[in-house]
């Protein structure tokens, strides 16, 4: 404020200054006066010089005011997405959490199956994971002759202890089977089955007649006989039937197959069919 004082004075005094000299003052005044000039001269100098760095350091510290403000800005939008972010995180973290609970309780699940199911060893059976799926294998020797379709009496007893075993658990009961028939790679033609298809189809739909057909015995067998069970009593809607031929060998290859891999190819498999949330894998069931 002196400063400026000063500065708006300046003038004034330039004036008296001249004023003086043109009254007749002496030399030594004239001097005196001279030398206040010069003075307020300078200090108009050093003043405007110092306006000129306080307005550089003014303007640097508003530039400097803006590239904070600009700063605060983006971190508090960042902050905002980081809390986002850990939101999300921790809606995953719940949901993945939830899910392998789900997949403990789903294993578990399917170890008692596989419990369950391998009652069925004791009758010459086999339980095993096949392309991800618990299967119970009938070797196709002991459920039917070469080339036929028509259930030997002893394939029938076979599938009626298979199917006493998921009658009586209520677990196995209310679950869904495909019944799927497979051959080996010795080509099938000119009978009524036209290829390996249609006798590993026509093969497992007959296991599934079976199974689902009324178990009911002849209240009076023929005398000496030994009564052949007539059925499963399964619940139909949760059957169904499918051939495969010989794409799907259990042994060797589709082309190359010896006659020990063409014994184990001849086989009907009750594959367990599982349900949309029990896609794990299940070659960790042991």
């Amino acid at each position: 404020m002196a400063l400026m004082n000063r500065l708006s004075l300046f003038p004034l005094l330039l004036a008296g200054a001249v004023g003086l000299a043109g009254c007749g003052h002496s030399d030594e005044e004239m001097a005196a006066k001279q030398r206040e000039v010069d003075k307020l001269t300078a200090d108009l100098k050093a003043a405007k010089s110092q306006m000129d760095q306080d307005q550089k350091k003014f303007n640097d510290a508003q530039n400097e005011i803006e590239r904070m403000r600009e700063q605060l800005k983006a971190a508090g939008v960042g902050l905002e997405k980081a809390s986002e972010d850990r939101a999300r995180l921790s809606q995953a973290l719940a949901e993945y959490k939830q899910r392998a609970d789900q997949l403990t309780e789903i294993e578990k699940r399917f170890r008692e199956l596989r419990s369950k199911l391998e009652k069925l060893n004791s009758f010459g059976l086999r339980v095993a994971v096949r392309n991800n799926r618990m299967v119970i294998q009938l070797p196709g020797d002991i459920l039917f002759d070469s080339g036929k379709d028509e259930l030997k009496p002893q394939g029938k007893e076979v599938l009626a202890q298979v199917a006493e075993v998921v009658r009586n658990d209520n677990q196995l009961s209310k679950r869904m089977f495909q019944v799927a028939g497979h051959t080996d790679n010795t080509p099938y033609g000119g009978g009524p089955f036209k290829d390996n298809w249609g006798l590993s189809l026509a093969r497992a739909r007959q296991v599934v007649v079976f199974l689902v057909a009324p178990n009911t015995p002849p209240k009076n067998p023929p005398a000496g006989k030994k009564a052949e069970p007539t059925g499963g009593g399964l619940d139909p809607k949760n059957w169904a039937a499918a051939g495969y031929g010989e794409t799907d060998p259990a042994a060797g290859s589709i082309a190359n197959q010896s006659k020990e891999e063409k014994d184990k190819n001849r086989r009907v498999e009750l594959v367990v069919q599982p349900n949309v949330e029990e896609m794990l894998n299940l070659g960790t069931i042991k």
